[in-house]
Protein backbone atom coordinates (compact mmCIF):
# COMPACT_ATOMS: atom_id res chain seq x y z
CA UNK A 1 0.00 0.00 0.00
CA UNK A 2 1.15 3.72 -0.50
CA UNK A 3 1.00 6.77 1.75
CA UNK A 4 1.23 10.12 0.43
CA UNK A 5 3.07 12.44 2.47
CA UNK A 6 2.24 16.01 1.90
CA UNK A 7 3.80 19.07 3.65
CA UNK A 8 2.48 22.35 3.08
CA UNK A 9 2.36 25.79 5.66
CA UNK A 10 0.57 25.23 8.87
CA UNK A 11 -1.48 28.10 8.10
CA UNK A 12 -5.31 27.81 8.55
CA UNK A 13 -6.84 26.02 5.97
CA UNK A 14 -4.58 23.72 4.65
CA UNK A 15 -5.94 20.76 5.94
CA UNK A 16 -9.25 22.00 4.01
CA UNK A 17 -7.11 22.86 1.03
CA UNK A 18 -5.96 18.85 0.84
CA UNK A 19 -9.21 17.51 1.73
CA UNK A 20 -11.02 19.64 -0.50
CA UNK A 21 -8.21 18.98 -3.86
CA UNK A 22 -8.62 15.16 -3.00
CA UNK A 23 -12.68 15.36 -2.69
CA UNK A 24 -12.95 17.58 -5.89
CA UNK A 25 -11.15 14.91 -8.41
CA UNK A 26 -13.45 11.59 -6.69
CA UNK A 27 -10.80 10.49 -3.93
CA UNK A 28 -11.39 9.43 -0.66
CA UNK A 29 -9.01 9.45 2.16
CA UNK A 30 -8.93 5.91 3.67
CA UNK A 31 -6.67 7.34 6.74
CA UNK A 32 -5.23 10.42 7.41
CA UNK A 33 -2.55 11.75 10.11
CA UNK A 34 -1.87 15.58 10.66
CA UNK A 35 0.72 17.39 12.73
CA UNK A 36 2.71 20.51 12.87
CA UNK A 37 6.47 21.08 12.72
CA UNK A 38 8.67 23.91 12.78
CA UNK A 39 5.75 26.24 10.85
CA UNK A 40 4.80 22.97 8.05
CA UNK A 41 1.83 21.14 8.25
CA UNK A 42 2.47 17.19 7.79
CA UNK A 43 -0.04 15.07 6.40
CA UNK A 44 0.43 11.15 5.99
CA UNK A 45 -2.37 9.96 3.91
CA UNK A 46 -3.79 6.69 2.54
CA UNK A 47 -6.38 6.83 -0.55
CA UNK A 48 -8.27 4.51 -2.77
CA UNK A 49 -6.49 6.44 -6.06
CA UNK A 50 -2.51 7.40 -5.41
CA UNK A 51 -1.87 8.19 -8.99
CA UNK A 52 -4.98 11.12 -9.30
CA UNK A 53 -3.88 11.99 -5.28
CA UNK A 54 -0.52 12.83 -6.40
CA UNK A 55 -1.62 14.43 -9.37
CA UNK A 56 -3.84 16.79 -7.98
CA UNK A 57 -1.73 17.27 -5.02
CA UNK A 58 0.54 18.35 -6.23
CA UNK A 59 -0.76 21.37 -8.47
CA UNK A 60 -1.27 23.47 -4.92
CA UNK A 61 1.55 26.11 -4.70
CA UNK A 62 3.87 25.58 -2.51
CA UNK A 63 2.93 22.21 -1.08
CA UNK A 64 5.35 18.93 -1.56
CA UNK A 65 4.48 15.54 -2.40
CA UNK A 66 6.08 12.37 -2.03
CA UNK A 67 4.29 8.23 -2.05
CA UNK A 68 6.39 5.51 -0.30
CA UNK A 69 5.78 2.04 0.17
CA UNK A 70 3.89 1.68 3.60
CA UNK A 71 2.93 -1.51 5.28
CA UNK A 72 -0.81 -2.06 6.65
CA UNK A 73 -0.82 -4.50 9.51
CA UNK A 74 -3.50 -6.33 11.31
CA UNK A 75 -3.09 -6.53 14.91
CA UNK A 76 -5.30 -8.20 17.67
CA UNK A 77 -7.34 -5.36 19.55
CA UNK A 78 -6.31 -5.53 23.29
CA UNK A 79 -3.95 -3.71 25.35
CA UNK A 80 -0.10 -4.41 25.30
CA UNK A 81 -0.27 -5.76 21.59
CA UNK A 82 1.12 -2.26 19.41
CA UNK A 83 4.39 -2.65 22.22
CA UNK A 84 4.93 -6.40 21.46
CA UNK A 85 5.12 -5.23 17.48
CA UNK A 86 7.45 -2.03 18.59
CA UNK A 87 9.56 -3.70 20.93
CA UNK A 88 10.02 -6.47 18.02
CA UNK A 89 10.91 -4.10 15.29
CA UNK A 90 13.07 -1.73 18.07
CA UNK A 91 15.04 -4.95 18.81
CA UNK A 92 15.55 -5.74 14.71
CA UNK A 93 16.91 -1.79 14.45
CA UNK A 94 13.77 -0.63 12.19
CA UNK A 95 13.55 3.07 12.33
CA UNK A 96 9.93 4.12 12.06
CA UNK A 97 9.27 7.20 9.70
CA UNK A 98 5.21 7.32 10.99
CA UNK A 99 2.66 4.95 12.59
CA UNK A 100 -1.18 5.43 12.80
CA UNK A 101 -4.19 3.33 12.85
CA UNK A 102 -6.15 2.56 9.34
CA UNK A 103 -9.03 1.04 11.15
CA UNK A 104 -10.32 -0.73 14.16
CA UNK A 105 -12.68 -3.38 14.82
CA UNK A 106 -14.01 -5.38 17.52
CA UNK A 107 -10.96 -8.05 17.54
CA UNK A 108 -8.45 -6.53 15.56
CA UNK A 109 -7.04 -2.73 14.62
CA UNK A 110 -5.13 -2.05 11.58
CA UNK A 111 -2.20 -0.02 11.48
CA UNK A 112 -0.14 2.01 8.71
CA UNK A 113 3.78 1.16 9.86
CA UNK A 114 6.25 3.73 7.39
CA UNK A 115 9.67 2.28 8.02
CA UNK A 116 12.89 4.10 6.91
CA UNK A 117 13.41 3.14 3.49
CA UNK A 118 16.36 1.27 4.43
CA UNK A 119 14.75 -0.98 7.28
CA UNK A 120 11.22 -1.62 4.74
CA UNK A 121 12.49 -5.25 3.97
CA UNK A 122 13.59 -6.26 7.48
CA UNK A 123 10.27 -4.75 8.88
CA UNK A 124 8.30 -6.76 6.66
CA UNK A 125 10.40 -9.97 7.62
CA UNK A 126 9.91 -8.60 11.37
CA UNK A 127 6.10 -8.68 11.17
CA UNK A 128 6.10 -12.26 9.66
CA UNK A 129 4.99 -10.55 5.77
CA UNK A 130 5.88 -12.14 2.71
Amino acid sequence: MKEITVIAGNDVGSLALVAETLGSVGVNIEAISAYGAEGKAVFRVITNDVTTAVKSLSKIPGVQVREADTIVYKMINRPGELGKIARKLANRGVNLESLYIVSRKQDYTEVAIRPLEKDFEKAREVLGIK
